[in-house]
């Protein structure tokens, strides 16, 4: 089912029971992260953080490839600091967005994910990639250092791997990716939105509440030493056992049978 979508035309909405699909629908332009491209993905999710209906977000790239990073003739065509702190800022606006939205974002990524295109992929919780995907922070190769990119890729690549792809500029294959840990699967590209809903819906089947009380208390953790952060999983972890979908959860475990939630 296609949902209006604000009157967008570089973004596309598609919800599929509890999972919704964000296309990035710029496909002559790689679907470069344009102002517009930018803004409606900074609204749509606004939208998705107070929509209970949907557990799980995918998103993908329209045409030849997932994300080619910031729209250069943009960039060019608005030469000066103050335009360009406007832009850096939109688009980290949109990275952190998807770190705190209540869903999991799974990344879908086909062709090439570059630049800000690959620390798209990288601030989602989770890539299935096509055995065609391409990674690369390739700045270096034009005088502009990935500054912004290297935040997220190397919060999730291995650091060595980070600074590699930083420092070449090179292309890398979909499964070394997987190798420095841009990657959770590989899969041919035929099946690539088969196995990225697949891998949604199997989400999007727990309790809503439980998930997106994980996915805070993950990001929230890894920020923290280790005693700060057992105690704030310890406190967490409490809170959640005293919730009606955690009391139904154990009892369905004791009662071999599956649980109802009610995410509450």
């Amino acid at each position: 089912m296609a949902l209006d979508n604000g009157g967008a035309r570089d973004l596309l909405r598609e919800d599929r029971g509890k999972v919704a699909i964000l296309t990035m629908n710029r496909p002559e332009a790689r679907n470069a992260l344009s102002e517009t491209l930018l803004s409606d993905l900074q609204t749509e999710l606004d939208r998705l953080k107070d929509d209970a209906s949907i557990h799980v977000v995918v998103l993908r790239g329209e045409g030849p490839g997932f994300c080619a990073g910031h729209d250069l003739k943009e960039v060019m065509a608005n030469r000066s600091r103050a335009y360009y702190d406007w832009l850096l800022q939109k688009c980290t606006s949109v990275m952190e967005s998807i770190k705190a939205l209540p869903q999991p974002v799974i990344a879908a990524v086909h062709g090439i994910a570059t630049a800000a295109g690959a620390q798209l992929a990288a601030t989602c919780d989770m890539v299935v990639a096509s055995q065609d995907a391409r990674f690369a922070t390739p700045g270096v190769n034009i005088g502009t250092w990935c500054s912004t990119p290297m935040v997220a890729v190397s919060r999730s690549a291995h650091q060595k791997a980070a600074m590699e792809m930083l420092l070449t500029g090179d292309l890398y294959d979909a499964e070394t990716a997987q190798r420095f840990g841009l990657v959770n699967r590989v899969v041919p590209a035929v099946s690539l939105m088969d196995e990225a809903m697949a891998l949604a819906d199997k989400i999007a089947a727990k309790s809503r509440l439980v998930v997106s009380l994980g996915k805070e208390a993950f990001y929230r953790q890894s920020e923290m030493d280790r005693p700060n952060a057992y105690a704030y999983a310890a406190d967490v972890m409490a809170h959640n056992m005293l919730k009606d979908d955690s009391a139904e959860g154990i009892k369905a475990f004791l009662q071999k049978r599956a649980p109802s939630w009610t995410n509450r």
